[in-house]
């Protein structure tokens, strides 16, 4: 088939999991309204050799195939992502997350309509392993902290940080990213789960912007398998929280944003949701998981 023509965004899905979930992920992509994008795939060494098979038999010269030689990480694979970018734009897309059919005309218009904004957040619905729209507490919460809005809206500076480490409201695969602006920073190490919001928050210190529009046009997968649960099973999570936002309040201070300081110190959210895990850790009565949730709402 011939190739549209090239469009500004370059999709890349850093793959590690379920080859089924990333054939849908990929179906998602080839359904978009606009057919002006690219995909690129890059497997992290996934120990299934069905999804090189796979991608060697696909037709559409839209999408490519990576392999890496040996696991990188989550961290060094989105390095790669953002290495091996040739667009004016680039996302990572979750290799179990599903575009909506017209996710790549809204980012685009809203690129067009803001070319400054270096950040894009398009709006989000959360489904479960099965497919189906939910709405757990965690997502209640990112909707009642977002920034209200009907149409697209541009947030900079220190309101917008000082709201992210109030919670962290974004979606992170979910992102566009302006490519240039996103190389002048780097990921962060020792940091795999928090790493998206201390990426965007040193954006936003450094002076971008980001347009928030709350068009839904994404599927967020939520399921126990993610890396996020599972890392956050294991307690390791609110570590890193802790690590990182004592490292954000630094940041704020020498920018000269106490507001944004103050909502580091506070780490509201984080805190409740350390303090709604209580239940189930007294159900299983698992003290140790206990000890872990309470030092980090009440430390």
């Amino acid at each position: 088939m011939s190739a549209p023509s090239a469009g500004p965004l370059e999709i890349f899905i850093p793959f590690w999991g379920d080859p089924a979930l990333l054939y849908a992920t990929i179906d998602s992509v080839k359904a978009q309204t606009d057919p002006a994008w690219s995909v690129v795939v890059v497997d992290d060494c996934y120990p299934d050799p069905s999804v090189a098979e796979h991608f060697a038999a696909e037709a559409d010269p839209r999408i490519r195939y990576v392999r890496n030689e040996v696991n990188l990480g989550i961290t060094a694979n989105y390095e790669l992502c953002r290495d091996l970018a040739s667009r004016e734009l680039m996302m990572f897309l979750g290799c179990d997350d599903l575009l909506d059919r017209t996710f790549v005309e809204t980012v685009v218009a809203a690129h067009r309509d803001h070319p400054d904004a270096a950040i894009i957040q398009p709006g989000v619905r959360v489904i479960d392993s099965d497919g189906a729209e939910v709405n757990p507490l965690a997502d209640r919460i990112k909707a009642r902290i977002r920034p209200s809005a009907d149409g697209p809206i541009v947030l900079s500076g220190q309101g917008l940080a000082a709201s992210l480490l109030t919670g962290n409201w974004l979606y992170w695969p979910s992102l566009v990213f302006r490519t240039d602006a996103l190389r002048r920073h780097e990921f962060r190490e020792g940091l795999p789960i928090v790493q998206d919001l201390a990426l965007v928050i040193d954006m936003v210190a450094a002076g971008e912007s980001l347009v928030l529009d709350p068009t839904p046009c994404f599927f967020y997968r939520r399921h126990g398998g993610s890396a996020s649960a599972l890392t956050l099973a294991a307690g390791s999570r609110f570590a890193d929280d802790r690590r990182y936002y004592a490292q954000a309040v630094a940041q704020m201070e020498a920018r000269g944003w106490p507001q944004a300081a103050r909502a580091g110190r506070r780490r509201l959210t984080s805190r409740l949701h350390a303090l709604s895990l209580v239940p189930g850790a007294v159900r299983r009565g698992d003290r140790t998981v206990l000890r872990g949730l309470a030092r980090h709402a009440f430390g």
